[in-house]
């Protein structure tokens, strides 16, 4: 006699629930394969257009030097965008995070050319930032029009909230595995929404290919030599791992800081100008053009040749000044910077290959400020293979656990403590 299953009220033969089930997935599947296609596809092309802007601006500067001089003026400019039109989304990823917390309304589209137009212009005059904020925010905001245009149920404007920001993110650094996961990863620390796990990986594979597409290409790493895993590596690791929590967490302590102070001055549009002058005269004071904008030359360079104990803390505090004053951009690529950098460093003391401590600073500071260790151990072995991944990931999980529990993202909410001990009873 077959097996019975009570489903809505009703008894049915196991192979006649089995039926139902395999129908409800399937159709399920296709639904989000092909609005995956869509959005995915939609958000890699805006992140290749984005990538070619800013390396032109990038290039552009490095051989106009002066330009950087009207930092401020070019803070007024982003101030007075977000005074007058966009106050709605000034929040940025935060805004993100707190819909998918909390929906209320759909994210306003003029998010997208908002963030794109205030981080083309940082990075143009010379402030330091990264692209990940951007990216995501673009994914955001294109993916969350899809809930008024196809009137999506709330549950499922969770969903299409979450490809938007994977497939940011996985176009903009060429790595979808990582991608998709920080989509289902960063809005609540400790926990992972699997319900979107599909849809997730579906838009961000589609995004980073659909960007490959059109010819724009990603920096990419090699960390050299991997010694043999064992138990005094291990607690090295382990150890650098510690330090780079402790790098996050000054980081984000910075930020939040500074921003604080800046929010004592009253009229928003002042903040960046403020602080623009501030960082023209640091600029011009170090004589260097090294510490702004991405910074990708110098996190190249630091896999292979040792970096003083002084360049992260730099970046770091330029980052942080950049950001909380009111320009826009992303952390991640300058807390690549900053990992990189502070792994360099740590060769000086640490018998570990520099390219391999490099490697784990890079994606381990990332891990630590964000609250994102599982994206950050796909996004180490994507970028440098799967041999690194013992020491990535350890490197990563320490880090993560070391940070503290408030990170780059304020409105990220606490699923499960870091700590058991931590834990409300």
């Amino acid at each position: 006699m077959p097996v019975k299953r009570v489903t809505e009220g009703f008894l049915l033969p196991s192979y006649q629930f089995l039926k139902i089930e395999f129908g409800v997935v399937f159709l399920n599947t296709l639904k989000w394969l092909l609005f995956s296609a869509l959005l995915g596809s939609l958000i890699g092309s805006a992140s290749a257009f984005f990538l070619v802007s800013l390396n032109w601006v990038t290039q552009w500067r490095e051989s106009h030097v002066w330009i950087i001089s009207l930092l401020p003026l070019a803070g007024l400019i982003i101030g007075l965008c977000y005074y007058y039109w966009g106050k709605s989304v000034v929040k940025g990823n935060n805004l993100l995070i707190e819909e998918l917390q909390q929906p209320r309304d759909i994210i306003p589209l003029i998010m997208a050319p908002l963030i794109y137009g205030a981080t083309i212009v940082t990075h143009l005059f010379g402030g330091s930032a990264g692209r990940e904020g951007t990216a995501v925010q673009i994914g955001g905001a294109l993916a969350d029009q899809f809930t008024r245009v196809f009137k999506f149920k709330p549950r499922d404007r969770k969903i299409i909230l979450i490809c938007g920001i994977s497939a940011g993110f996985a176009s903009v650094f060429g790595t979808p595995l990582a991608g998709a996961v920080f989509g289902l990863e960063v809005f609540v620390v400790g926990s992972l929404v699997y319900s979107a796990i599909l849809p997730a990986f579906i838009t961000a594979v589609f995004a980073h290919y659909v960007c490959l597409a059109w010819g724009v290409g990603h920096t990419h790493y090699a960390i050299g030599q991997i010694p043999e895993m064992n138990a005094f590596n291990i607690l090295l690791a382990l150890g650098c791992g510690v330090i780079f929590g402790w790098a996050a967490r000054s980081f984000s302590a910075l930020n939040h800081g500074l921003t604080n102070l800046f929010s004592k001055i009253k009229y928003p549009p002042f903040r960046p100008v403020i602080g623009g002058l501030i960082l023209v005269a640091i600029i011009y004071l170090m004589g260097t053009t090294k510490y702004i904008g991405l910074g990708i030359p110098t996190i190249s360079v630091s896999f292979a040749e040792q970096q003083a104990y002084y360049v992260f803390a730099i970046k770091l505090a330029l980052t942080a000044l950049t950001l909380s004053a009111g320009f826009k951009g992303g952390e991640v690529t300058p807390l690549f910077f900053i990992g990189a950098t502070l792994g360099s460093f740590l060769s000086v003391f640490i018998p570990l290959p520099i390219g391999l401590l490099a490697g784990m600073g890079f994606v381990a500071v990332f891990a630590g400020a964000a609250n994102t260790p599982l994206a950050c151990i796909l996004m180490g072995m994507e970028l440098f293979g799967t041999a690194s991944g013992m020491y990535v990931a350890l490197a990563c999980v320490a880090a993560y656990l070391f940070s503290g529990h408030t990170g780059i993202y304020r409105s990220q909410s606490i699923g499960s403590p870091k700590h058991l001990l931590l834990k409300r009873r």
